[in-house]
């Protein structure tokens, strides 16, 4: 037999557990345990004292029994046994002719033929059926599927209800809620009417959850609240709360997809149901069976000489009252399995509210959950609703923003903020936030502070607050669709000036940055294609009125339609492509205004035609593109004021004389070309002050290069000049001259007329050495010489002298 020990362990589960277990399933553990003892009881006493005692019935008891009414009760043929002469007699003196060894051999015969079947396999029945039940009962908790689910449940339930979060922080929530409620009550008059109260803030109200009511007194005079101490919480606390938050996301996730649990669990309460009804109606007929007499006909009477015999059993009156037992303790738990059938199809148990919680919380926001999550959370609350309540805490985003404001806040003080102020290009006082969890509250008391980037916060919110930085006029939002409160989007509205909007999609874009009306920059970054400019569309630039410089780096095949709402104030226009080629140009024609246009990378072929049509034209930018021929520069004349042209980085293998007609042009940039050579027309330009033809298949620079006497910067890097034509060194006016990667073998004395030479780029050429007239460049430094080591060594030591005064220069200027 199995001890009590062995077979109690099936019944055993995690100490964990028992927070799933209601009281019917407690109370059904402990009656199969006292089944368990029953079982093994009996058995115990089946295996130690169960036999059968047998006499035999002699022909005329047989006649008497026969007689009705005698069944039962009737005289019993008395048998003396006479010790040492091995035979029997019976009361009347007659010898029954049996042996020792035969009346053993019959009550073995006889407990195996007339014994029922019940009486002697009653024992292990009740123990199978135990067993069984226990094993129903448990099942949920063992099998694998559903065991790696509940285990986790327990353990993220036990530290929601142990975290910190749910003690230390929603104190931190009440009291600066109680705060609020000061401030409604005693100045609600002093409060801007266009502040956001919504609960989208994540503004916490009076009923937190496990906060106690109690804190708030009111007076009819003054209102007078109590606010409860705070008690910090720490970064660790803060930490581990954070990780709750985000392990009981993924496990909503993982188990609400699924009812297996419930189904489950339904399934075994299911089976004991039905176990309890079988094992009520066999055993209710097998019931009488138990007796303590019973005839036996063992058919050996050609060995023995007797047909029948009457035969006792010694464990009848205990097996009868064990048996009782164990029937009323079935029923009892038959009844407890229709009950838990009950409440499991009473109310739907693969859906779950927070209602209760939401209407005593400030977190609102608590989903509703359904399938497995539900039914482990109702399997809780039968144990203890405030697991749940706590565990409900860990749902909200509103309680999760709420941590991450806090730690957040703890983390970036004011002074760690001050530390990451740094100066940008523009001398301008810039603060960088990369990846936090939301902008801290520190930020907003820079008030010097000039521009402010914010990259990678998802949750970021700028409020009311924002309104003490002044000084700010440049706004960067990378990838953070940021929430403005409404008096914090009044004083953008008004002082902000420049914004730069990086996004995935363009449905990222904020709403509100359509309606900044003194905005004077937008810069935006990110996907606009033909199907999302649609969505664009909806929110129109019109409002903008004020928007002189708009910057979109995208990968558009056509303008939007909706900048041609701002298109007669912009001034600026640059579209950079990621090489999705720009075809619809045609609203070009409406911005009459644009002073300067970039179009990169937009895979263009010629120049388009609808820039003809830009009278204010000044600058303009065709970088990147695919263009081969530019023909068209003839109709350039009609644009009196195109002062910059920029084609480098196509495929121009020419330039036509045509240029000549662009009168008041200063800059030329042709660079990362296929240019063979310069044409003269090229020189006729007077107004040319800048020109740049590096990178390209360029031999010789032609004389006629004298002619521009207005010429500041001259790039030819990277050609295949080899020489250098004296009437370079006319341009007296030369303040940058790159030569290098080419193939020049010298540098003429007239280098000296360049006196307003400061930077001079010869690396990469065929020099042996530099001439010593560079000392005569009064403005060449060594820091603008750009040239190998060993030419520099060259020179003679009073040139070198003069050449390296730059590091003093600088410093003296400064002064």
């Amino acid at each position: 037999m199995f001890t009590l020990a062995e077979v109690a362990s099936l019944n055993d589960i995690q100490p964990t557990y028992r927070i799933l277990k209601p009281w019917w399933d407690v109370f059904m553990d402990y009656l199969a345990v006292v089944m368990l003892m029953v079982a093994i009881f009996a058995g115990t006493m089946q295996l130690t004292k169960d036999q059968v005692v047998c006499l035999p019935v002699l022909q005329s008891t047989v006649n008497s029994k026969a007689q009705p009414g005698m069944s039962g009760k009737a005289d019993f043929t008395t048998v003396e046994t006479t010790t040492g002469q091995g035979e029997e007699k019976d009361s009347l003196g007659r010898k029954t002719n049996l042996d020792f060894q035969q009346y053993v051999f019959i009550n073995q015969m006889c407990y195996h033929l007339a014994l029922p079947w019940y009486s002697k396999y009653f024992p292990y029945l009740v123990l199978i059926h135990t067993i069984i039940l226990i094993v129903s009962s448990n099942f949920w908790f063992k099998y694998p599927k559903t065991c790696s689910k509940i285990e986790h449940f327990v353990s993220i339930l036990g530290k929601c209800f142990e975290s910190p979060w749910t003690t230390k922080a929603l104190s931190e929530t009440a009291c600066e809620d109680s705060e609020e409620n000061k401030q409604r009550l005693t100045g609600a008059q002093s409060l801007p009417k266009y502040v956001s109260t919504s609960s989208d803030e994540g503004s916490p109200s009076a009923n937190t959850p496990m906060i106690t009511k109690s804190g708030f007194k009111f007076s009819a005079d003054k209102p007078m609240i109590e606010v409860p101490s705070v008690t910090i919480l720490d970064k660790k606390d803060g930490e581990q709360a954070k990780a709750l938050f985000e392990k009981v996301r993924k496990f909503r996730a993982h188990v609400e997809d699924s009812d297996l649990i419930y189904k489950l669990y339904v399934g075994q309460t299911v089976i004991k149901t039905v176990k309890f009804i079988f094992i009520l109606c066999y055993t209710a007929n097998f019931v009488n069976t138990i007796s303590f007499e019973h005839i036996c006909n063992p058919k050996v009477e050609h060995l023995i000489g007797y047909t029948q015999f009457e035969c006792t059993h010694n464990m009848a009156y205990m097996l009868k009252k064990l048996l009782i037992s164990y029937i009323s303790l079935i029923c009892v738990y038959g009844f407890i399995c229709l009950y838990t059938l009950f409440w499991l199809f009473r109310i739907p148990l693969k859906e779950y509210s927070f209602e209760k919680v939401r209407e005593e919380s400030s977190f609102s926001d608590i989903p509703d959950v359904k399938n497995d999550f539900a039914f482990l959370l109702h399997m809780v609350d039968q144990y203890d609703q405030l697991y749940s309540k706590r565990f409900g805490v860990f749902l909200s985003e509103v309680s999760e923003n709420k941590l991450r404001e806090i730690s957040l806040n703890h983390e970036w003080t004011f002074e760690k903020l001050r530390q990451h102020v740094s100066r940008n290009a523009q001398d301008k006082q810039e603060l960088h936030l990369f990846m936090l969890s939301g902008v801290p509250d520190a930020v907003f008391d820079l008030t010097d502070l000039d521009v402010l980037k914010l990259e990678l916060i998802p949750e970021a919110k700028i409020p009311a607050k924002i309104s003490q930085m002044t000084n700010l006029q440049e706004l960067h939002l990378c990838h953070c669709p940021a929430k403005v409160e409404q008096t914090a989007f009044s004083f953008l509205r008004d002082h902000l000036r420049c914004l730069h909007v990086k996004f995935t999609d363009v449905a990222e874009i904020p709403a509100w940055v359509y309606l900044l009306k003194n905005l004077r920059e937008l810069y935006l970054i990110g996907n606009l294609n033909s199907e999302n400019n649609k969505m664009i569309g909806l929110e129109s630039l019109r409002e903008l009125r004020h928007l002189k410089i708009l910057y979109v780096k995208s990968n558009l095949t056509k303008i939007p339609p909706n900048i041609t709402d701002v298109a007669p104030h912009l001034t600026k226009l640059v579209i950079l492509n990621d090489g999705t080629k720009l075809v619809v140009l045609n609203s070009l024609k409406k911005m009459t205004n644009v002073a300067e246009l970039e179009l990169q990378n937009c895979e263009l072929e010629r120049i388009p035609h609808a820039i003809f049509s830009l009278s204010n034209l000044q600058e303009l930018d065709l970088k990147s593109n695919s263009i081969r021929t530019i023909e068209e520069i003839i109709s350039f004349q009609h644009l009196k004021r195109l002062t910059c042209l920029k084609l480098w980085h196509n495929k121009i293998v020419n330039i036509p004389s045509s240029i000549t007609h662009i009168k008041n042009l200063e800059s030329l940039y042709l660079s990362n070309n296929k240019l063979e050579s310069l044409p003269a027309a090229v020189f006729s330009l007077q107004k040319l002050r800048c020109l740049d033809v590096s990178y390209n298949s360029i031999a010789l620079i032609p004389a006629e290069i004298g002619l521009l006497q207005n010429l500041q910067h001259f790039h030819i890097t990277g050609n295949k000049v080899d020489t250098l034509p004296k009437q370079l060194f006319k341009c007296v006016k030369l303040r940058t001259l790159s030569l290098g990667q080419n193939c020049i073998t010298s540098i003429p004395d007239k280098v000296s007329q360049l006196l307003q030479l400061t930077h001079l780029e010869l690396k990469g050429n065929c020099l042996e050495y530099l001439p010593a007239t560079l000392g005569q460049c009064q403005l060449l430094r060594k820091s603008g010489l750009v040239v190998e080591d060993h030419l520099f060594d060259t020179l003679p030591s009073k040139v070198k002298e003069v050449l390296n005064q730059d590091t003093s220069i600088p410093f003296a200027n400064g002064i």
